[in-house]
């Protein structure tokens, strides 16, 4: 069960209004930049102008950078980019390579493999680059932590130009150059570029006075690494990836547009959003796979026949890593609903037997989303193990990886994210140990957050808000997509399209009727039925149709209307709390523990349903008197005292009576016992 709790920003309507006026611009379009804090007319010009690259040579040691490389073209040195196996990395790769290339430099590149190998520079491949003849490395997209390979490569009379966009640690290494905004000393004014944006500007410091031309020639690949690291598209990233659009909807590179014609975006309109759903992850699917240099000939090749058998193989690579990540998901998800222990943990830590390294953050990503918890998705490889987390919003993972560190061998990461390498026989202890940190420290786990910008009134809808809101895109990571909430809506139909893939729901308030979409949702797995009262949380979009623009109302999230969801989490963290077997206060035990009385509503609830399927929103609506965690615990006893049976998925079930012979007693229940033993000396 994921609980998400929602929250609207706050929004002054009276600012909203001057800011329009001040700044000539639809009220619309002045709310949504209020909210978003751009109450300045600098702030929103700078934002609605779309950005400009700033002077490279601002960055700390492109001086250095730019003089070491400009003498290996003269002397004709061998030059290595090396870069990484992701979407970022490998566009990065292309960016320094095909311009080194194209003015005359003996240059080759290399991307680690992401088994074997791992992130960033390798002593084996710093030995194998010099036994090429290469006197030159630049690093992209990595090297900032790298110092025991500089330092080989040093000995081994091989120069290192180190350009990165992550935070350097306590040694930096001691390369020729070090171009990384985060590093001291470094003046630049932006500092959220991603490892293609850093190559971008290291191109354009090069080429010195044709610097614009380079922004025109590059911004492509450029953009497509921004989107896919997920920095925010804010300030130089902004001019950056409006500029890609611009050259990626026009085309003309070979492999790019092979992959925007199989991956079904040829002719469309190109947005950030749509990149990140379609090209994206079919780079990205390349280093998950074992072959992310296949990624990097794609970018670079000229060839239309070339491109486009190459494009096949990269959307072969991707399928394959879909159905290779639904298979690992569906046995996660059946481990964890298959063991108690487990399921009921703050911090889900979840291991299976040679899971593909590839495609385990991905799984990992969908265990947060489906449970709403941190996690940790571990692949068992003989006697080793490796892992890879994701985090909810108040619970730093890294620092929960930290505190377990003497059981792993490696660890990185970030509050949102980590990575491990442990032997296999330390899991069962690093689970252990991760979930005893959290309960020191995060007693009760915070819940994922839903951010709206505002709520809409249904009867105001039409065209040209999200028409008024274009010149806030390009959205992604800083400047997301508006999110809106339509409250109290009442639902009239449940419509299945696109072969049942997809719903359309038609909802109506004060009599103002509309159609959602509500994509990705089979019918069986949309808990609510006709009749109810919801809130939607919806984006709006225009969509063409038969020459005119329309308005689309997406559905991203959907909750019963009037149901405290912050009195849900804390009712929901209790029931976990008691069904993990640790001590319960006297008021909590009273929080949780049905009477007699609380069953015989449950059970007349489900047997009025006559088989009609429920979601757990819709149950406990129709039980006012009931927490969700006293009706989760009511149908667990209910289970297993054999009065009903809860058949279908996590969001949808149907309750089917079972005969029985005679009274029940369902207070003779273990898992009662077991709640009632829980209670401290408090009680």
């Amino acid at each position: 069960m994921h609980i998400k709790k929602w929250e609207v920003a706050p929004l002054d309507r009276e600012r909203a209004a001057q800011l329009a006026e001040r700044c000539s611009i639809p009220f619309f379009l002045a709310m949504l930049l209020e909210i978003r804090g751009f109450s300045s007319e600098a702030a929103v010009a700078d934002l609605l102008s779309g950005g400009e690259l700033g002077d490279p040579f601002s960055m700390k040691d492109m001086d250095k950078a730019v003089e070491r490389i400009q003498r290996a073209l003269e002397d004709f040195e061998k030059i290595a980019v090396y870069g990484d196996y992701d979407a970022d990395g490998v566009t990065a790769t292309s960016i320094l390579y095909t311009y080194l290339e194209a003015v005359g430099a003996d240059v080759l590149y290399y991307i680690p493999q992401r088994e074997g190998e791992g992130y960033g520079m390798n002593l084996g491949a710093v030995e194998s680059l010099y036994h090429q003849g290469v006197s030159l490395i630049i690093t992209v997209d990595n090297g900032i932590a790298s110092v025991q390979e500089v330092e080989r490569a040093r000995e081994l009379g091989m120069d290192v130009v180190i350009t990165d966009h992550h935070r350097p640690q306590a040694q930096i290494p001691s390369a020729y150059a070090v171009v990384d905004a985060y590093q001291p000393e470094d003046q630049s004014a932006f500092k959220d570029l991603c490892g293609a944006g850093v190559a971008l500007k290291l191109v354009m410091a090069l080429e010195g006075e044709g610097a614009p031309e380079i922004l025109e020639e590059y911004a492509d690949l450029a953009a497509l690494g921004t989107v896919a690291d997920v920095v925010p598209v804010l300030g130089e990233n902004r001019a950056i990836v409006k500029a890609g659009l611009r050259v990626l909807t026009r085309g003309g590179r070979a492999g790019v547009d092979a992959l925007l014609e199989q991956s079904g975006m040829a002719g469309k309109e190109l947005s950030a959003t749509s990149l990140a759903f379609t090209v994206i992850p079919r780079l990205n699917a390349t280093g998950r796979m074992g072959a992310p240099e296949r990624a990097v000939r794609l970018l670079t090749c000229e060839g239309e026949e070339e491109a486009q058998a190459l494009s096949a193989e990269i959307c072969e690579d991707n399928d394959l890593r879909k159905s290779v990540e639904s298979k690992i998901a569906q046995e996660a998800f059946a481990k964890i609903e298959g063991d108690p222990s487990l399921r009921y943990s703050r911090v889900l830590v979840v291991s299976g037997e040679s899971w593909h390294h590839g495609v385990i953050g991905i799984v990992a990503s969908r265990v947060m989303e489906r449970y709403g918890k941190p996690c940790m998705v571990i692949s068992l490889d003989g006697e080793m193990a490796k892992g890879s987390g994701r985090s909810v919003e108040g619970f730093s993972l890294f620092e929960a990886v930290c505190h377990c560190g003497e059981l792993l061998e490696r660890y990185g990461g970030h509050p949102m994210a980590a990575g491990i390498t442990l032997r296999a026989e330390n899991v069962p202890l690093f689970r252990e140990k991760i979930n005893r940190y959290a309960q020191a420290v995060c007693p009760e786990m915070p819940a994922q957050v839903l951010r709206l910008d505002c709520r809409l009134n249904p009867a105001a809808l039409s065209a040209e808000m999200p028409q008024s809101l274009r010149p806030l895109e390009p959205f992604g990571s800083g400047n997301p997509q508006p999110l809106f909430g339509l409250y109290g809506m009442e639902l009239r139909e449940i419509v299945p399209v696109g072969g049942g893939n997809h719903l359309r729901l038609v909802c109506a308030k004060k009599g103002a009727a509309l159609s959602c979409m509500r994509f990705g949702v089979k019918p069986e797995e949309f808990p609510y039925s006709p009749g109810e009262k919801l809130d939607l949380a919806v984006t709006l979009d225009l969509r063409e149709f038969r020459g005119q623009l329309q308005l689309t109302v997406s559905v991203r999230d959907v909750k019963l209307s009037g149901l405290d969801r912050e009195a849900c989490l804390h009712s929901f963290r209790l029931y976990e709390k008691a069904r993990r077997r640790e001590a319960l206060s006297g008021q909590e035990a009273a929080e949780l523990l049905p009477t007699r009385e609380d069953f015989a509503a449950v059970y007349r609830r489900l047997k009025s349903l006559r088989g009609a399927p429920f979601g757990w929103e819709s149950l406990l609506g129709g039980l006012p008197s009931l927490s969700l965690g006293k009706l989760l615990l009511c149908l667990d006893i209910m289970e297993e005292r054999r009065l009903v049976a809860l058949l279908g998925g996590e969001e949808r079930k149907v309750a089917e009576i079972l005969p029985t012979q005679g009274k029940v007693d369902i207070f003779a229940s273990p898992l009662y016992q077991q709640v009632q033993d829980l209670v401290g000396e408090d009680a």
